[in-house]
């Protein structure tokens, strides 16, 4: 597979069986994590069926989906624009470290700079995934000085 061979377009509803699957094994890569297929389907249906919350890009080789992310938005007040999160980031295992992601980011980044409402494109990773943060470094994102915190309700 050569960066030409890859079709770089934006999700749809005859991509939620991958969507599904990429997501279930991600997050069993990253936290070993069982997800309920399910809800994780009834999400991605969700997503697609709402584009004001945000929006997938996928990746196709030979016509089958290989990687996938998804984007949301999170609206600031100091800026009065758009940051658009990058998340639910998957490339098929035998596809990655081939630039898959750097096409699915260059596209993503095209459409953010695109609009006059985005100010910038962020994401978290896993404090221990090296290999991903050196390539959001390669990418030209930055580290910030936030920590994440949560709560599950």
């Amino acid at each position: 597979m050569t960066e030409s061979d890859l079709l770089i377009r934006l999700g749809e509803d005859r991509d939620v069986v991958a969507l599904t699957a990429f997501n279930a094994a991600m997050a069993w890569e990253t936290e070993r994590r069982a997800l309920d297929v399910a809800t994780v389907q009834a999400g991605v249906r969700s997503l697609l069926a709402n584009p004001q919350a945000g929006f997938y890009v996928v990746a196709e080789a030979a016509g089958e989906v290989i990687a996938c992310l998804m984007v949301t938005f999170e609206w600031s007040d100091w800026r009065n624009k758009v940051f658009w999160w990058i998340q639910s980031v998957y490339v098929v295992p035998t596809h990655r470290r081939r630039g898959v992601f750097t096409r699915l980011f260059q596209d993503v980044r095209s459409r953010a700079a695109a609009r006059q409402d985005v100010c910038g494109l962020r994401l978290y990773v896993e404090q221990h995934n090296r290999a991903a943060q050196a390539t959001y470094r390669s990418l030209g994102m930055a580290e910030t000085h936030y920590d994440m915190y949560e709560v599950e309700l």
